[in-house]
Formats: structure tokens, C-alpha cells, sequence
């Protein structure tokens, strides 16, 4: 990572200094996990919380700052702080099995009357993350074209940066609060047995299929990723066509093409969804969704809509929250959308259900929920993150890009377990079809 595209530290290297609003950050934390299954430790040797010693330990290093902090601002102070070091996971606490009862409750963190004041101290969303053309370029290229040798540390053969299907025979599943989750089927020895490459060709295989994806297929696919979906229809018998605007993405997926000799089967562009023009029977995007922005929800729809040949299959993937969530929190930027994924905005499946309706003729006739999957798969991509550090490291990524990335993937996946996210694939088809 070059010094031109490093990521710059300075809200983590500069805490804030905020008496007040760190007094009042303080006593809503400890009001909250004082009715929470966790222990939060000072350094002191105090110890809060409703858990028992077998619980998570939330353990403050500089609590201090860490207040500070979250008084500035709670939705990206949390986080921050992690990537400061200014609280850890205690030892023997995996990161993500600490922050699953937070998110389990994120929706009363914060006190009712408290939460009126949500349009008064939430930061707005820059406007530089505009996905305009030029403004979508640099924001997927700020996470997707960090490097490549990067992503291909973590992540299995495939190449796949998205919710794989597992063997459902092998998945654990949540309980309502998504606490005292059983991790069994994210041990090292399941994926020696179900393997996530395997699971990941699962995934690919459902998109196609509900895009009915075979032999002669004229298939359009948003977001090329490294190139693993293009390569698996092309295989099928497709022609593809397949679009992204990561230069870094694009030279990647070409190359592994033109390794499998399906080079004449796969037209590779460095080309907006906005700017493609002619007819396909089938059109797919997995998990890029994300990435249009809610002012663009209806341009991508109607896109995907005006290039569909009569009769056609359109098959996404979609990470997705509740539609009240979406309503609460469009408007305000949090960490992920500050640090991860600048522009992104995750739809439910009601605002994409009244998009289709009011912009398009087509309409949802499938569904697969992959939720759970995709904690199982976050889970995977971070023990296989932190087992690569030091081949990471190398590349030029510091130890607060190490936390960033820990916290985002920790993070995300509690989001999935307790099913605050989910990830749906969807077929659509028109109205009339």
C-alpha cells in the first residue's frame, strides 16, 4: 500500500477531548451492560456487567478515550476506539462472540428519548460518497482496489468477497437473541469438511440457476468481483459480459479468464452499470447492491430492467436490514460507511420490493435467505485475515489497518448472527413474463 493511498489515521492518532459528552457516553455504557451477558473490565481490577465468568470481557485499556470517544460520536466512536486500542476483547473472548449482544440490542442502545435527538448528532453523509459516476468510481475503488494480494490472503480459490451457501446440514443457527451462539461450524475442522471454496461455487451455482444461466445465454453480470461468477457461467456455456469499475478487479478477473481459455466466452469492461447498452436474457449482481446508494436504487433497477431481453431471468444477492432500520439510519454516517465501504448503503427487501414496483416491470418470484451463511463465512474470512497477518503486514498494511479490519469483519459478522443483517438471493422476473 503506497504512501499515496494509505489510509490516514487521523481521528484514531488525535482522540477528542470532550469532558461532558464523555460523562454522558460513560454512564449510558454502564447502564447498558449492567443488564448485559457480558463483563466490561477496567484497569483498575473493577469489573461490571450482568455476565458470569464464563461470559465475553469487554476490557478497557484507556477508558478514558475510549469515553471521550463515544461521546463524539457513537456510531463510529466504537469502532475507533478498536482500532486505537483503546478496549480489546478479553483473553479467551473471540471478537465477535463480545460484540453479538451488543448487536443483539443495537436498536436500544441508546435510551428512547435520547434517540429524538438522532437528526441532531448524527454526522451527515459526505458528499463526496455520492455515487455519481466519478463518485462511484473512488469509492469502490477505496476498498476494492486497496490490493489485490490483500483480498487474496483471506479469501478461498474462488475469489468470492461475498455470503457463500454452505451444506445446511453443518450450519448452526441462532437463538432468537442471538446470544449464546453454538460456534461448532466454524471450526477449523468443518472447513476442512464442507470447505468455503465448495460452498462458495454453491453460492455462484444458485445465482445462475435462479438466472437460468445454461448453454447460448447472453449474460450480463454487475460488479465483476475477481472474476469467479463470469468464469462458472462461461463454463456452463454463456457469453458473458461483465462489468466493474475496479481497474485493479479488472486486471485480476482477466487474467484468471484467459487462464481457464475463456477468453472468446467472456467480455471483461471497465464500465459503469449506467453506461451498458444492448440486450441480455440473463442479468446478475452479487452483493453490489450495497454499493448504488439509495438516490440510485431506481437507476439500477430500471437499468437492469431496459437491458433485459423479453422473457429474461434477473438473479441478485443483497445484504439487507429491516426496512425501519434503513428509514432510522439512511441519512447518517456511521464506521463502515467512514472507514470500509465509503457510499454504501444497505436496502431492505421492502424498499427494494417498492423500487421494483414504482421503476420497473419486474418483480421478486424467488427467494433464498443466506444469512447465517454469511456469519458462517465472515467467521472463516477472519480467522484466515488474522493467520495471514504477517504476510498482510508485508504488504505495507500497519497494525490500526490490522484492527480496522478485524473490527469490520467481528463486526459484521454479529450483525449476521443475530440476524440484524441478512443476505437474500433474489430472482426477478417481468410482470408479464
Amino acid at each position: 500500500m503506497s504512501a499515496s493511498t494509505a489510509v490516514r489515521w487521523t481521528s484514531i492518532t488525535h482522540p477528542p477531548k470532550a469532558p461532558l459528552a464523555a460523562t454522558i457516553a460513560r454512564f449510558l455504557l454502564e447502564r447498558t451492560v449492567r443488564r448485559m451477558p457480558v463483563r466490561v473490565t477496567y484497569p483498575n481490577g473493577a469489573s461490571i456487567g450482568a455476565g458470569s465468568p464464563a461470559s465475553p470481557v469487554f476490557e478497557l485499556i484507556r477508558p478514558s478515550t475510549l469515553f471521550a470517544r463515544l461521546g463524539r460520536d457513537s456510531k463510529i466512536g466504537l469502532g475507533e476506539a478498536y482500532m486505537a486500542g483503546d478496549w480489546r476483547a478479553g483473553s479467551g473472548t473471540d471478537l465477535a462472540d463480545l460484540l453479538t449482544p451488543f448487536a443483539a440490542r443495537l436498536t436500544g442502545l441508546v435510551p428512547q428519548p435520547l434517540q429524538r435527538l438522532r437528526t441532531v448528532v448524527d454526522k451527515r453523509i459526505p458528499p463526496s460518497h455520492k455515487n455519481t459516476l466519478h463518485g462511484s468510481r473512488d469509492n469502490i475503488s477505496a476498498h476494492y482496489d486497496l490490493s489485490n494480494d490483500l483480498f487474496e490472503a483471506f479469501l478461498d480459490p474462488t475469489m468470492s468477497y461475498s455470503a457463500a451457501w454452505f451444506d445446511e446440514s453443518g450450519l448452526t443457527t441462532e437463538s432468537a437473541t442471538g446470544e449464546a451462539a453454538t460456534r461448532e461450524a466454524v471450526t477449523a475442522e468443518a472447513v476442512k469438511a464442507k470447505g468455503l471454496e465448495e460452498a462458495q461455487l454453491r453460492k455462484i451455482d444458485g445465482v445462475l440457476d435462479y438466472a437460468g444461466v445454461g448453454a447460448g445465454t447472453r449474460l450480463l453480470e454487475i460488479g465483476t468481483g475477481w472474476g469467479a461468477l463470469a468464469i462458472r457461467a462461461a463454463q456452463r456455456g454463456a457469453q458473458v459480459t461483465t462489468v466493474t469499475i475496479s481497474a485493479e478487479q479488472l486486471a485480476f478477473a482477466a487474467a484468471r479468464v484467459a487462464e481457464a481459455g475463456l477468453s472468446d466466452r467472456v467480455d471483461l469492461r471497465l464500465q459503469d452499470y449506467r453506461e451498458v447498452e444492448g440486450e441480455y436474457d440473463a442479468i446478475v449482481s452479487v452483493e453490489m447492491i450495497e454499493a448504488v446508494g439509495e438516490e440510485y436504487w431506481p437507476t439500477y433497477f430500471a437499468t437492469i430492467d431496459r437491458l433485459l431481453a423479453p422473457g429474461g431471468k434477473v438473479s441478485i444477492q443483497a445484504i439487507t436490514m429491516a426496512h425501519e432500520r434503513v428509514l432510522a439510519t439512511k441519512r447518517s454516517f456511521s464506521w463502515i460507511q467512514k472507514y470500509i465501504f465509503p457510499g454504501g448503503i444497505i436496502p431492505s427487501l421492502q424498499s427494494i420490493d417498492e423500487t421494483l414496483a414504482a421503476h420497473t416491470t419486474l418483480r421478486v418470484t424467488q427467494r433464498r435467505e443466506l444469512g447465517q451463511h454469511y456469519a458462517r463465512t465472515l467467521h472463516l474470512w477472519r480467522e484466515r485475515f488474522n493467520d495471514q497477518w504477517p504476510r498482510i503486514n508485508q504488504l505495507g498494511f500497519d497494525e490500526t489497518f490490522r484492527r480496522m479490519w478485524e473490527f469490520y469483519l467481528a463486526y459484521c459478522e454479529a450483525g449476521f448472527r443475530t440476524g440484524y443483517l441478512g443476505v437474500s438471493q433474489l430472482q426477478m422476473t417481468r410482470e408479464s413474463a
